[in-house]
């Protein structure tokens, strides 16, 4: 069923991937931590059960300890390749045994604080726009020193929602810095949210897709679909939610979950 064809009949079939590496780099076995009580893994999968939305959801396990993690509480496992060059292609090699679904979620498995809601949200702009084939979310950038760090990513996007360009760089670049600008309604900056949807036979092509300049001078692969023409359709969302990528971030996020009141 293509795009059109799904919102026509309104019969959209949503499902969430989210594809997990055992090893990282700056934090190694994060997924598989567990100072709360549960695994980051675990805590990811239960966030991304409150959409609505998706008719179900599977983490996409590049290793064996992944894939137990997973099946120990429950959860629904799928081994993909080890080798496999990134999440997307993960993604895109569960969506190959899910042909009866016609939009796959990229949900990353360090986002233990992901909204249901931002899932769902995602899933509703390509819904409701039969000639997206992605989307993905934004927030927000309220700070210079958001604005100015290289690994906060930055995204620019038309008046009709359709993503213009994501940049490392601060975009759009004041010809005159004012700092009114952080402050401006609506806001003149805006972070880029790593979650994606996708049209499945769009998912299925991206590896496809010639790998342009700006992807790999960026080092941001949604540049190849901007660059081949594509709309990626961006949804805003008040607040971001952070990956876990270092120690830090993961003793701030066992902190807060033991300040909640919620651990075990």
């Amino acid at each position: 069923m293509d795009g059109q064809a799904c919102v026509d009949s309104g019969t959209c079939r949503s499902f969430v991937v989210i594809p997990a590496r055992l090893h990282s780099t700056r934090l190694p076995r994060k997924l598989l931590l567990r100072e709360t009580g549960k695994s980051l893994i675990h805590h990811t999968y239960e966030a991304a059960q409150r959409a609505s939305r998706p008719i179900g959801l599977c983490v996409a396990c590049d290793h064996p300890e992944i894939y137990d993690e997973v099946t120990s509480f429950g959860g629904r496992a799928v081994m993909t390749d080890p080798n496999a060059a990134s999440g997307t292609d993960r993604v895109a090699e569960v969506a190959r045994q899910l042909s009866e679904i016609d939009i796959l979620v990229n949900v990353q498995g360090d986002e233990p604080e992901i909204a249901g809601t931002s899932i769902d949200l995602a899933i509703a702009l390509l819904e409701g726009n039969p000639d997206a084939v992605m989307s993905t979310l934004a927030t927000p950038i309220r700070t210079r020193r958001q604005l100015d760090d290289p690994a906060c990513v930055k995204v620019v996007f038309d008046a009709c929602g359709r993503a213009i360009y994501f940049s490392r760089s601060p975009i759009p670049h004041p010809r005159t810095w004012d700092d009114a600008l952080l402050t401006s309604d609506p806001p003149s900056f805006y972070q880029h949210v790593g979650l994606y949807a996708y049209r499945r036979d769009f998912l299925l092509r991206i590896s496809q897709l010639p790998r342009p300049a700006i992807e790999r001078i960026e080092s941001l692969e949604q540049l190849r679909v901007v660059d081949a023409g594509y709309s990626i359709l961006v949804g805003v969302i008040d607040e971001p939610t952070f990956g876990i990528d270092t120690p830090a971030d993961y003793d701030a996020f066992v902190r807060k979950w033991q300040g909640s009141g919620d651990e075990g």
